[in-house]
């Protein structure tokens, strides 16, 4: 297996880097060449007979070779870890369903037949069967597979690879903000120790050209030379506020940050007009600003929070911080238990009532890392970093590594935020759940925010209490009460239709006999789609061999069934069948087994027509038999 050993180092090594970087996989652009460079040496491993995953054995020995000259291994390495196990362990799962997928795909084929190319394709793509193995697997069968049809099948997924990594940024407008930038210098940002101050206009920006003046009604967007705005960033979104001068009133809706460090200022000319050389007072709204601060620092210490319940293998994969919630996305492969995300909440508010001083310093980075400080994996810093500690650290390490007795969450960040943890007042998780493959998203509010929320939910709660004449204690079992009456009503309403369908009309109408095949159709109305496979089932045992097709109509739509009774399915297959009928309303495709299909379509007033197309083909059929 030498090949194979040196195969699974390799991807090993390019597989941790790639993760140590901030990629995760994925199911488009680098995430997804990551998933194919995982699932090749997984596919080695599994060739050599390991039945548990495997590489992700290999970080450790990895990490101990090259974590010395290659420091975001060691920060990254339970993350490593993490990913690649958790990823083995469902190409294991894919690779058991994907077998079994070629198997009943290859049933359905001549003695010699080849496998579809996009078969073959749906496999790879899919399940992360690389064509060779499909090809082994069915060379042991005397099969081939249809190359031309999967070369065609990857060419239409590189097309749409090579869509989704196009750029589309405005070069032309990123070369204006580059000479602006060149031209007049960075902005220099006072907004972490002042809400106002004065500034003098270097840049004016108006229908995508620089303009020496601005006219009131005029969009514009205004470079100064410094500014208390905060202009959007780490997930922090920019400062709202005015610009005013002699006669002149400038709202801002947006506050952004081009060429690197050019804060941008976009807003609206009210009165008078803005000019280059123009002096101007510069006002940040206080409230909104507030909300940002809490909301940032709450994000801080959630993300500790987090690390410290679920494990260091916990990293920021993205976040938002506005005025009035925050979200919060990071690196867990599994959904967060009700139980944990109390115990997250518990934490930092525990964090909050401590009100500790909310410290900030400039450091270089390697100064910065050995104090202990966060840095996000993919993130590429200066000179000189913003270092953040919030909280304090009662045991143990802090969430960046720091020692027992120290802030309890430091992290490299430019934003705001507030003076002392008791700043933020109150946090609140809302919601919790999956946005890819191994990431989570966290929705919280903080401050104001949460006071109002929580002031929502006891609306909320007082009303249901009204609406159920009953009290806040007794009111989870009076809803479970009623969901269990809801469910045996559905129960007994579905065995009367099931009644309807398969006894009373079948007395009326019974099965027809088309060359010596039973058949039964059925047009049914105002029964769900999930009704018609058991009310098929009922049919089939009543006609006891043949063939039967519900349509059911409602809304103007029709759901259709076709089942097959076991003796025939050699001669008629439902999936077939189906699809015939599907055609005739309106629809596309259908599937199911031999025995049971379903379809639908949008046309509800063809249902007579799809019930005798069907009728049609099984005369066809059975003739030709």
């Amino acid at each position: 297996h030498g090949v194979a050993h040196r195969v699974i180092a390799d991807h090993v090594r390019a597989s941790s880097f790639l993760i140590a970087d901030g990629v995760l996989p994925s199911n488009e652009g680098r995430g997804y060449v990551l998933r194919r460079i995982m699932r090749r040496a997984m596919r080695h491993a599994h060739i050599m007979g390991a039945r548990e995953p495997l590489m992700w054995q290999l970080v450790a020995p990895l990490v101990e070779q090259m974590g010395g000259a290659f420091t975001e291994l060691k920060r990254a390495e339970p993350l490593i870890a993490e990913t690649l196990r958790h990823e083995e362990s469902r190409f294991k799962e894919m690779l058991d369903r994907g077998l079994k997928l070629l198997a009943d795909e290859t049933a359905r084929l001549g003695a010699t037949e080849r496998l579809p190319g996009d078969v073959a394709f749906r496999l790879y793509d899919t399940y992360g069967f690389p064509l060779d193995l499909t090809e082994d697997v069915l060379r042991g069968e005397g099969r081939s597979v249809d190359t031309a049809g999967f070369d065609a099948a990857m060419e239409r997924q590189r097309e749409a690879a090579r869509k989704s990594w196009a750029g589309s940024g405005d070069t032309s407008e990123a070369a204006l903000w580059l000479d602006l930038r060149e031209r007049v210098g960075a902005t220099e940002f006072l907004g972490y120790t002042t809400l106002a101050a004065s500034a003098k206009v270097v840049g004016l920006v108006s229908g995508g050209r620089e303009t020496e003046r601005a006219e009131a009604g005029s969009e514009v967007s205004i470079i100064v030379n410094q500014t208390p705005f905060y202009a959007e960033a780490g997930g922090q979104i920019g400062d709202l506020g005015v610009l005013e001068g002699s006669g002149t009133a400038v709202e801002i809706a947006d506050t952004r940050q081009y060429a690197g460090d050019l804060i941008v200022h976009l807003g609206t000319v009210k009165t008078g007009a803005v000019a280059l050389g123009d002096l101007l007072e510069m006002r940040v709204d206080p409230t909104r600003r507030a909300g940002l601060r809490a909301h940032h620092s709450a994000t801080h210490l959630l993300h500790a929070a987090l690390r410290r319940r679920l494990g260091a293998h916990v990293t920021q994969k993205g976040s938002l911080v506005a005025p009035d919630r925050l979200r919060f996305d990071i690196s867990h492969h599994a959904s967060i238990a009700r139980d944990a995300l109390g115990e997250i909440e518990r934490e930092v508010n525990g964090q909050i009532r401590v009100n500790a001083e909310v410290a900030t310093r400039l450091m270089t980075p390697d100064e910065a890392m050995g104090s202990g400080a966060m840095a996000l994996f993919g993130e590429k810093y200066g000179d000189e970093v913003r270092v953040v500690a919030i909280g304090e650290n009662a045991g143990g390490e802090n969430a960046g590594g720091g020692n027992a007795g120290g802030p309890y969450s430091v992290e490299l960040c430019g934003g705001t935020h507030v003076a002392r943890t008791g700043d933020i007042g109150a946090f609140k998780i809302v919601a919790e759940g999956a946005v890819a493959a191994g990431v989570r998203r966290i929705e919280a509010v903080a401050g104001a925010a949460a006071i109002a929320h929580l002031a929502w939910q006891e609306e909320m709660l007082v009303q249901a209490n009204a609406m159920l004449n009953t009290g806040t204690a007794e009111l989870p079992g009076r809803i479970e009460a009623l969901l269990d009456e809801r469910k045996r009503l559905e129960r007994e309403l579905s065995e009367t239709r099931r009644k309807l369908a398969t006894g009373g009309q079948a007395a009326s109408q019974p099965a027809k006999q088309i060359d010596g095949i039973a058949f039964a159709g059925r047009r049914v109305e105002g029964v769900p789609a999930k009704e018609l496979r058991g009310m098929a089932d009922d049919l089939k045992k009543q006609i006891g061999s043949g063939v039967v097709a519900l349509v059911a109509v409602g809304d103007g739509k029709a759901s259709l069934v076709v089942g097959v009774t076991d003796d025939l399915t050699d001669r008629f297959d439902a999936v077939a069948l189906v699809r015939i009928g599907a055609a005739a309303l309106g629809g596309k495709g259908g599937g199911g087994r031999p025995d049971m299909a379903q379809a639908g379509g949008p046309d509800a007033t063809a249902a007579e027509k799809a019930l005798d197309t069907i009728e049609h083909a099984l005369a066809a059929r059975a003739g030709a038999d």
